[in-house]
């Protein structure tokens, strides 16, 4: 590199580091003056007919159009987590998950078969944080030969806050310490793409709307219906729309859309007064919830940026570090920007568009005979008798992604699977099949192991044991 380039390279950093120095002070800012709820619980109202359409009243793609629909988009994954819940380290996005790939290996080869199949350049970016940049960096050559265009950018970097004095703990544990430094939410992402240059770059080169979600969303593909809808609607097109999909008992924490003041907007658990919770977690009254994927028009992103128009709630999120320091974070998220675009409205989308994995529960039920892999997708069975996904609960034995896998011989058939509650030292054999309700629970010193090709239907299990077959 030449004495030039670095220096460039050495102003942009300065520039970066001047930027989001701007954006951290104004968001402290504003939680110094926005203490409390931003919620009047009174004021919120029922969605209107027109905030909120069905996924199958969408019109089907015309295939003469689908090349040119998909020449107009971007897709964008948040690539900032890593692996700690599941026990590992480095990005989430590489732990392996089926068949051998990764959540970004499955992530290319979807939208390398759209740009196969249609002769298109949909291009992916993926939002690091500085946790994951570097080790994401490393993996890329494997994608050299691959038919997608991808692009990085970072979040920003904030410093954690003292909760007792309110202030950045970075000076007192020292400035390269991580500890001291946290990723803002994916909220950060209208900046943080404006700020890279990305958002220009794409808009010039004729891409009109991003799809955003969580890399680790394996039912979040790139759909033709809603691009469609997007791109061909004969009223004005909305500039934001947010997937939700109905709720059910395991959902019960996540953000709802409401009409509030006669806007659309994202309420999450965090925002709601401690006297709500009840009814905000009921089904009755908030039937959908945000599954985190997300349809964003470009132009009106760079507007709403530019004319710092932009505007999501605080969430305040307490950690203590392992030296038992109490921070705070202030963190926003991506679809509470909905409020600032116009023409927003939300889709109910069928449930298969939301599979996330955050524990190893859910890599359970991925790696089953319940899914296939096709060009970069899952797809359920045909042979499932329903259409939802089993609620699966594993104890603390099986959070780790090493532990787990130690667990199973082989990967259950799930196929009839109802329910399963798993506690303690339990093992599983090869070739078990499990159906309808089934609760495994071996008490503190107690062992459990399932023995090869054993059948749990609607079964209790506890104590000391071995299953036999009969």
């Amino acid at each position: 590199m030449s004495l030039s380039e670095k220096e460039n390279e050495k102003n942009n950093l300065n520039e970066n580091v001047r930027k989001e120095f701007e954006d951290f002070k104004e968001m402290f800012d504003r939680f110094l003056q926005e203490r409390g709820h931003s919620i009047n619980w009174s004021k919120i109202n029922l969605l209107q007919d027109d905030a909120l359409i069905m996924y199958g009243k969408l019109p089907d793609a015309n295939e003469n159009d689908i090349k040119t629909l998909l020449d107009q988009l971007v897709v964008i994954k948040l690539n900032g987590g890593l692996g700690t819940s599941m026990g590992c380290t480095g990005p989430k996005s590489i732990i392996t998950i089926k068949e051998e790939l990764t959540f970004l290996d499955m992530n290319v080869k979807q939208i390398e078969y759209l740009n196969n199949k249609y002769g298109t350049d949909v291009p992916l970016a993926l939002m690091n944080s500085f946790n994951t940049d570097a080790d994401t960096q490393k993996i890329m050559h494997k994608y050299c030969n691959v038919n997608v265009t991808i692009k990085m950018f970072k979040q920003s970097r904030f410093p954690r806050i003292c909760r007792e004095s309110l202030l950045p703990i970075a000076l007192r544990i020292g400035e390269e310490n991580p500890e001291g430094w946290y990723p803002p939410g994916h909220g950060d992402i209208y900046r943080s793409f404006y700020n890279s240059g990305l958002l220009d770059t794409f808009i010039k080169a004729g891409k009109k709307y991003m799809f955003v979600s969580n890399i680790d969303n394996l039912g979040a593909t790139v759909d033709l219906n809603i691009l469609n809808f997007l791109l061909n609607n004969t009223d004005k097109a909305p500039e934001f729309v947010m997937e939700v999909t109905d709720k059910t008992k395991a959902d019960t924490k996540g953000g709802t859309l409401i009409d509030y003041e006669g806007k659309l907007r994202l309420l999450e658990i965090a925002q709601v007064p401690k006297e709500h919770v009840g009814e905000f977690q009921a089904l009755r009254k908030f039937k959908i919830f945000n599954t985190n994927n997300l349809w964003i028009n470009l132009a009106g992103m760079k507007r709403i940026v530019e004319e710092k128009t932009l505007h999501m709630e605080i969430i305040v999120n307490p950690k203590t570090l392992d030296n038992g320091m109490n921070v705070i974070q202030l963190e926003t998220a991506v679809g509470a920007a909905i409020k600032s675009f116009d023409g927003a409205m939300g889709i109910n989308v069928p449930r298969t568009r939301f599979l996330p994995v955050k524990m190893t529960s859910d890599l359970l039920v991925i790696m089953s005979n319940m899914y296939s892999y096709k060009n970069g997708s899952l797809v359920m069975s045909p042979k499932r008798p329903f259409p939802s996904v089993p609620l699966c609960k594993l104890g603390s034995h099986f959070t780790k992604v090493k532990d787990f896998l130690h667990r199973f011989a082989t990967v259950p058939d799930i196929m009839e699977l109802d329910h399963l509650t798993v506690s303690g030292d339990v093992t599983f054999g090869k070739n078990v099949s499990l159906k309808g309700t089934v609760i495994i629970i071996a008490s503190p010193g107690e062992r459990i192991d399932i023995p090869d090709g054993a059948t749990l239907e609607n079964k209790i299990v506890t104590g000391n044991l071995r299953i036999l077959n009969h």
